[in-house]
């Protein structure tokens, strides 16, 4: 479809309809779309929503204000693991499909722009579910047999989660059974669970009492959700589950076995469920559970532990029995020599004692058996050579063994072998070597390795250099803090003395202690050493990237700031513009910045400017984007625009819009404006010129006309200054036939005040306005809830009289005749408002309609007296303009002062209003009018996306 757009000049000329600074703060109010099953208003302290569980969440946040506010939505309540929690969407509208229970709580939608106070609105979401119910049958306690049989007394419970509380029945057969209906029947909610569960009590079974048993649950279709049940058939056979395992307890087995548990159920009716569960929390991944076996297959050690059986038919208690898998396994063969201990001498010497430890873990640990080589001969305990095992249940299996009055003879090596009875796991063997050259450990540090330096980003090995034989296991930890090591350990160890960290952070920065294990060596008091490391990074600056607007011929300053770095002694910098090399020099010892200034900026000083930071890890870079361009301009965020209506087939626009620090760059000496239909690729443009200098918040208009209906245009705006192009705003214009005004804006949508009135019409919001004149009257909130929201009130206290009068009226509407010879048929508009008339001296509220040419007021349209209680309602009537037209809101003073009368929400819609009520107001003074109250809202707004 071709654009028909054209710009009349007469038409299109710069409007400067209005030159006042039009910075407001925030409003905001929440309005919901999508699967919502109720939204009720709890005494305008609250809004809640209820959904069906499954359905999609959408609610859209409107605001108001200039510049256009940020919006942010938040969550409180719902599950501790609900992430939206601890999150936040920066959208007008929040969606989440399917949503789920825990998702129900409070959300926030908070708009702030910097003016004032953020504005900030909240729903209750109350997510609405019913889950099948459960029958359990129990007996009284000491009651319990094997089967239920006559004279015992049965409970049958029905449990069902829902949103809102659930409601239960109970039918025994196609029988109703009520409390009261049956002598051998109670049915009742016990104390401890009001509200959730509904047991069905049989005193003395009875042959009758066998039968087939219904429970429904039911939340009266709340958001329509059915009703659900489920059947329990009651029989002199009903009886609590028992199992039995078919394994051993415990199961020990080899890694690598495949291993089955076989559990059957040995009684019970209904037939029980056989399922089994895990001590690790969740069956291991590659398991296999069919009936009463479980499988694992290839089993590791990671899998050993507790198994349970359980065996449930909603009869009694579930029955549950366990065995344990344990998966044998040898690990971590260490050593260590300890030289005599009854004198104070760390070495190996003649005809002195020496003890050899060998440790090893064990899985079972009472399997574990050690035997001693030497020289790869068995050795056996003797009155020199005793052999001692501590007890493996207390602490990990360890052998000793005990040379006395050491010999030349008894050099030589020693191995330790650990294995378990039985075999199937492959043994430990652990060589000790003593001989005249076993000596114990001494510690340093390479020559030239502390300080080590190191660049952010290196891979660095911090070294301890051991000597003596054997050599131990070293030990790495922070010297100079409690700090985990790299992998987030408190110790690390190494078995050659050297600590590698890899990509090394400047957090790293520290003294790390090396020091001698007594695993691997001597049981002897440690040696321990220390390593400086030293983690050079480059310098950290700020800013990382700035904007610089400017105007041609004004001094420009940059200041790169350097925040942190290392070494930071000697730091120097360069100062670029493209590839090109400005200044360059080193820092002052007594300053952390430097800065590069331009006396006069020209065409050839625009550009990117960097400015690196340097020392020896490298370098830091601020970088400045000079530009001469102007900033974007700001549409009007709500634009209350009457129907620039010129023939039937097109529609009007009142584009409006402000300018982004407009003293920053050159003058604006023009707008470019560019708009094309939605879908289409061309772009119609055009220059507005500027006359003045524009001040900051200082509203612009321009009309768009010739815009066919009900078509959407994208309309981009461009400032224009000496230097060229600025940055432009693009925003979507939509169609929509409608006019909504809310007076949250001081300029009252274009409403004008009546000169020949006698008073005027005040705009306040009930958290500011003072009352304490006019007690009992006046609304506590706006017509939406908020206390923070306008609308407009008539103020009846002196030196206001009876009958006097106050008339607000609206901005001209335009209608187009349907053919040039008149009128037969005028188009119909629906006039729509809010009212809130509560007091003892309330008077009276009229709406008149007012057209082109018309000196004096006809009869009201519309008119209501007296007071109509504490709350807002609705009016509208149907009007049918044969030109251009306002409509006129009056009210009258009434006798006293508790008369104040209150109005928001004014709306106009094209057509007939719809719904027509059952009885017309017997206060509507037209005949041709339709008038009537109503308690929901509509949204009446002129839609409009901006980007």
């Amino acid at each position: 479809m071709p654009l028909n757009y054209t710009l009349p000049l007469n038409l299109v000329a710069l409007t400067w309809l209005v030159t006042f600074f039009s910075t407001a703060p925030p409003t905001v109010r929440i309005i919901h779309s999508g699967h919502a099953c109720n939204v009720e208003e709890e005494r305008h302290t609250e809004r809640v929503y209820t959904i069906r569980e499954g359905e999609t969440l959408e609610l859209t946040c409107l605001v108001t204000g200039h510049p256009r506010p940020q919006i942010r939505w938040t969550k409180t309540a719902g599950s501790v693991s609900d992430r939206f929690q601890d999150s936040s969407v920066f959208n007008d509208t929040l969606n989440i499909a399917k949503i789920q229970r825990t998702q129900g709580g409070r959300y926030y939608c908070k708009a702030e722009n910097g003016l004032g106070s953020p504005a900030i609105k909240s729903i209750r979401v109350d997510v609405y579910y019913l889950d099948n119910p459960v029958i359990t049958v129990h007996q009284s306690i000491g009651e319990a047999k094997e089967q239920f049989y006559y004279e015992r007394t049965v409970f049958l419970r029905c449990v069902a989660n829902s949103n809102p509380p659930v409601r239960y029945s109970w039918h025994r057969g196609r029988e109703v059974l009520t409390q009261g209906s049956d002598k051998g029947v109670e049915i009742y909610e016990p104390f401890f669970t009001q509200g959730e569960t509904k047991i069905l009590k049989l005193k003395n079974l009875r042959p009758q009492d066998y039968a087939n048993y219904s429970c429904i649950a039911s939340v009266r279709n709340v958001c329509g959700i059915p009703d659900r049940s489920v059947i329990f058939g009651l029989t002199n056979k009903t009886a609590s589950p028992s199992i039995k395992l078919l394994v051993e307890d415990p199961i020990v087995v080899n890694p690598g076995q495949t291993v089955s548990l076989v559990c059957i159920s040995t009684g019970g009716e209904p037939s029980p469920i056989l399922t089994w569960v895990s001590s690790n929390d969740s069956l291991p991944q590659r398991s296999v559970g069919k009936g009463g076996t479980l499988t694992l297959p290839a089993i590791t050690s990671d899998e050993a532990g507790v198994y349970s059986c359980v065996a449930s038919n909603n009869v009694g208690n579930p029955a549950k029995k366990s065995t344990t898998i344990v998966v044998r396994a040898l690990k971590k063969g260490r050593f260590w020599i300890t030289p005599d201990p009854y004198h104070n001498d760390d070495n190996i010497q003649i005809g002195r004692e020496v003890k050899i430890s060998c440790q090893v873990e064990a899985t079972p640990p009472e399997e574990l058996t050690f035997s001693w080589l030497k020289n790869g001969r068995a050795l056996r305990s003797s009155e020199r050579m005793v052999i001692t095992q501590t007890d493996p249940d207390i602490s990990p299996g360890t052998t000793n063994l005990d040379i006395i009055d050491l010999k030349f003879t008894d050099f030589g090596t020693y191995t330790c072998v650990a294995a378990l009875k039985g075999g199937g796991i492959p043994e430990i063997s652990i060589d000790v070597n003593i001989s005249s050259t076993t000596v114990p450990p001494s510690l340093t540090v390479p020559r030239g390795k502390s300080p080590l330096v190191a660049r952010e980003g290196d891979t660095v090995e911090l070294e301890c250099l051991v000597s003596g034989k054997p050599k131990p296991i070293i030990l790495w930890s922070r010297a100079d803090k409690e700090a985990p090591m790299p992998d987030g350990s408190m110790q690390m160890e190494s078995y050659d003395g050297v600590l590698r960290i890899v990509n090394v952070s400047r957090e790293m920065t520290g003294s790390y202690r090396c020091q001698t294990s007594q695993y691997n060596g001597f049981n002897v008091k440690p040696r321990e050493a220390v390593v400086e490391l030293i983690v050079q990074y480059p310098p950290t600056v700020e800013p990382v990237h700035m904007e610089v607007r400017q105007g041609l011929g004004r001094p420009v300053v940059m200041t790169c700031r350097v925040l942190r770095a290392h070494p930071s002694r000697v730091l120097r910098y360069e100062w670029r513009l493209a590839n090109n090399l400005l200044n360059a020099g080193a820092f002052d010892t007594h300053k952390d910045e430097t800065e590069h200034r331009i006396r006069s900026l020209n065409r050839e000083g625009l550009g990117e400017y960097t400015c690196n930071v340097i020392n020896e890890a490298g370098a830091g870079k601020c970088t400045f984007s000079v530009t001469g361009k102007a900033y974007p301009p700001e549409f009007y965020y709500d634009t209350y625009s009457p129907l620039w209506q010129y023939r039937p087939r097109v529609y009007g626009f009142k584009l409006q819009w402000t300018q982004m620090n407009p003293d920053a760059v050159d003058r604006i000496v023009a707008y470019r404006l560019g708009i094309r239909q939605v879908g289409l690729q061309r772009w119609w443009e055009q220059e507005i010129s500027v006359g003045d200098t524009i001040g900051r918040g200082e509203l612009m208009t321009h009309n768009l006309t010739e815009l066919i209906r009900p078509e959407s245009y994208e309309v981009r705006l461009t400032p224009i200054t000496r230097f060229g192009d600025g940055d432009p705003t693009v925003r979507i214009v939509t169609y929509s036939g409608e006019f909504h005004c809310s007076f949250e804006e001081e300029p009252i949508c274009m409403f004008t005040q009546d000169k020949n009135d006698d008073f005027d019409w005040t705009r306040h919001s009930a958290a500011t306005r003072d009352t304490k004149y006019t007690p009992n009257t006046g609304p506590s909130a706006d017509h939406s809830g908020s206390k923070q929201g306008f609308y407009m009130y008539i103020e009846t206290s002196r030196p206001r009289k009876e009958g006097d009068q106050a008339r607000l009226v609206s901005p001209f509407f335009n209608i187009a005749p349907k053919n040039p010879y008149g009128i037969p048929n005028p188009p119909a508009y629906c006039f729509g408002f809010f009212y809130h008339m509560y007091g003892k001296h309330i008077g009276k509220l009229n709406a008149f309609l007012k057209q082109k040419g018309q000196m004096t007021l006809e009869a009201p349209v519309w008119s209501l007296s007296g007071n109509q209680g504490d709350r807002w309602k609705q009016a509208k009537v149907s009007i049918h303009p044969t030109s251009s037209f306002q409509v006129v809101l009056e009210g009258v003073r009434g006798p006293g002062i508790e008369g104040d009368i209150a109005i928001d929400d004014i709306t106009l819609e094209e057509g007939e209003c719809r719904d027509p009520p059952p009885n017309i107001s017997a206060n509507a003074l037209s005949t041709s009018s339709h008038i009537w109250l109503l308690c929901t809202t509509l949204v009446l707004t002129l839609l409009e996306g901006q980007r």
